[in-house]
């Protein structure tokens, strides 16, 4: 266990970060009711619902939704790190996460962090940015998920803002789903591997965020004072009570998970077979570019962006899907690259 890093009377700050020292945090038990309880809310899935349909997925048995266990490190994070005294401004996304094993009922779970690089902001000096690995391990010492991830705090003392920003200090402009070359929508009597086709378009439908569900959630997996109480809200960088990220991202897997689960019905009522999808290895490039109020409307769509043979699974391709989340002014709040295995028609040949 490493040692405990002591807490700066004013709260951890950028400059209190060790670039290379790991720190462990967290300890949470996870029950097969509160796998059931998040999939029916946001990700029903067969293998994270029902046990006997589990048993006879990849996966083996009943498992949480890997946006459970991110909600899950969430939570973990605000217990063990931002309750430790971290000046947290919130995140603007992941790079990359990784779901390495599945996470399965009643394992007791842990945390831990290493820092990677650190900065402030060059326009916003006030601003730090931390690249950290986050890693989730069971009670076996396994590492399960593993995020590259971002992580702003505050800087104790700044120094002069610098007008035109650091070097990379902006990220490139996304591509937006909406804009450019459109492919049509996936043919509803084929869902294979071979049949899918880089470029499809497919829209997701639309959720309206509340102030109390907002809260709920932030309550229950992410409870940082501007997703709780609206004067912190006002208080912070995002000008007011906001949705947490990991809401958003619950979302949109199920207006993902929904819109397949439409294919999938169509499919059958026309005679034709169905092929199996699941589970994901992670997703990519998840970023939360603007905050999410309540009475905010988001639209989800998502494009095929690549398809990737598997020589180590021949009967499966993985599927990678750009989606986006717009609000009602247009702007994109929201963005993923999201990872899945799909059934083949006939097994992969090198």
């Amino acid at each position: 266990m490493q040692e405990k890093v002591l807490t700066p009377p004013d709260g951890v700050h950028l400059e209190d970060i060790e670039v290379g020292r790991v720190v462990e945090f967290g300890r949470i038990s996870v029950s097969k009711q509160d796998i059931i309880t998040f999939a029916r809310a946001y990700d029903p899935q067969p293998m994270h619902l029902d046990e006997e349909a589990a048993r006879a997925s990849i996966v083996g048995g009943l498992c949480a939704s890997g946006f459970h266990s991110c909600a899950i490190m969430m939570r973990m994070i605000a217990d063990g790190l931002l309750k430790d005294g971290w000046t947290s401004l919130g995140s603007p996304g992941i790079d990359e996460c990784k779901w390495l094993k599945p996470l399965f009922p009643d394992q007791v779970l842990t945390g831990r962090v290493i820092c990677t690089e650190k900065r402030a902001l060059a326009s916003r000096p006030e601003v730090g940015l931390l690249k950290v690995k986050f890693e989730m391990l069971n009670q076996a010492g396994d590492v399960i998920m593993i995020w590259d991830s971002n992580q702003l705090l505050k800087v104790r003392n700044p120094g002069p803002k610098v007008e035109s920003g650091g070097k990379g200090e902006r990220p490139p402009p996304l591509e937006s789903v909406w804009d450019g070359p459109q492919g049509a929508a996936p043919d509803p009597t084929r869902n294979f591997f071979e049949d899918r086709q880089i470029g499809e378009i497919y829209d997701l439908g639309s959720h309206t965020f509340t102030k109390d569900e907002i809260i709920a959630f932030a309550k229950q997996f992410d409870p940082q004072p501007f997703h709780l109480d609206e004067e912190a809200g006002r208080k912070s960088l995002f000008g007011g009570l906001c949705a947490s990220g990991w809401h958003t991202a619950a979302i949109w897997i199920r207006q993902f998970v929904a819109y397949r689960q439409k294919i999938e019905r169509e499919i059958r009522e026309a005679g034709a077979p169905v092929a199996r999808y699941g589970p994901s290895p992670g997703f990519r490039n998840l970023r939360w570019l603007k905050p999410v109020y309540p009475g905010d409307t988001l639209t989800f769509r998502g494009r095929t962006a690549a398809k990737i043979d598997l020589k180590s699974r021949p009967d499966r391709g993985i599927l990678q899907t750009d989606s986006q989340a717009r609000n009602q002014r247009g702007e994109i709040v929201f963005n993923i690259r999201g990872q899945i295995l799909a059934e083949r028609r006939e097994p992969f040949k090198p």
